[in-house]
């Protein structure tokens, strides 16, 4: 995509005075997908913030990769934002969380442990969305207080964080590449899990996982509907903390749950909404001469545009025309 924007906006335009001109960046997971009915579902979008915010902003940076790289493009987006290092599943968003949980994680290598369900089907096992469980407080804990010895006897640190977030720590988890949750939700748990035979094992094998997790004396309350039963664990975000270097972008995450559990309705609905809600204020914050940012990630590729503070003043008029909104997401 062609620049439309030189570094001091527009000739003979000024930034308003007295407006709030801090720059925004604006991160947005699951924008695009790759399943068949969600391309049919994506080629119904209008979004017309969107595709007004992309007449006036440039093409600044891109990422590429395939849908097998066990990092998604919204976590590489955002460990770039923050300034971190790291390769294809090796980012530590385990430690990051653990901390935000109110854990002192020092530096020590921390991996996130999800309690989920694996649902065996005909020719494939795969895993259910963990939100699916509606796993509260109380399960979760009798289920970590189940497991908990199976890792300490191995010489893990463990801390629950929250129902769906508990956490080891250990040296062999400091540089151990693990697929994201978010690709491995709804899929063949095979094609994420590690190959290699003579690589040292994360964690305790996962059938004795299994086995403590059958045996837990949990109580599962009726909550009106059916629930899945908690069978296994995945091991995701490994590594020790690495200290921020930026101020984090805005995620807005709303896409997530309809893309992750096929729900393209909900999903197209989540879109309209965002249309309506962050971008159209994004967009008054660009007319305002704010700098912005903004990241659009899908399962290959995020594609991230920019503006500098001080563009326009006013009603920006468009520089281009972009394509559809349908044509710009498909290569994501």
């Amino acid at each position: 995509m062609r620049s439309m924007l030189t570094e001091g906006g527009a000739p003979g335009r000024r930034p308003c005075a007295g407006r709030d001109n801090r720059p925004v960046h604006l991160l947005i997971p699951f924008a695009a997908p790759l399943a068949g009915a969600g391309r049919q579902a994506l080629a119904s979008l209008a979004l017309p913030r969107l595709r007004t915010l992309l007449s006036r902003l440039a093409e600044v940076e891109r990422d590429e990769a395939d849908e097998w790289c066990l990092s998604p493009p919204h976590e590489r987006a955002l460990a770039r934002a923050l300034g971190w290092q790291g390769g294809s599943g090796l980012l530590p968003w385990a430690a990051r969380q653990a901390a935000a949980d109110g854990i002192d994680v020092g530096e020590l290598a921390w991996g996130q442990i999800t309690p989920v369900h694996w649902h065996l089907g005909t020719d494939q096992v795969s895993l259910l969305d963990p939100a699916q469980l509606v796993l509260d407080e109380t399960s979760s804990r009798a289920l970590y207080d189940a497991v908990l010895p199976l890792f300490t006897d191995e010489g893990y640190a463990m801390r629950w964080g929250a129902p769906l977030r508990w956490y080891a720590a250990h040296e062999s988890l400091a540089a151990l590449p693990c697929a994201s949750l978010d690709r491995v939700i709804g899929r063949n748990v095979d094609s994420w899990l590690g190959s290699d035979p003579a690589a040292p094992a994360p964690a305790p094998p996962a059938e004795r996982v299994a086995d403590g997790l059958a045996h837990a004396p949990l109580e599962r309350r009726a909550r009106g509907t059916r629930t899945a039963a908690v069978n296994s664990f995945w091991l995701s975000g490994c590594g020790v903390l690495q200290r921020g270097s930026a101020e984090p972008p805005q995620v807005d995450e709303r896409l997530r749950g309809p893309a992750l559990n096929d729900d393209w309705a909900a999903w197209v609905k989540a879109w309209e909404t965002l249309d309506a809600g962050p971008l159209a204020a994004a967009l008054a914050r660009l007319q305002q001469g704010a700098g912005l940012r903004l990241t659009l990630c899908g399962e290959r590729c995020s594609i991230t545009f920019g503006a500098a503070a001080g563009g326009w003043c006013g009603a920006c008029v468009p520089l281009w025309s972009p394509p559809s909104v349908p044509d710009i997401l498909e290569p994501l």
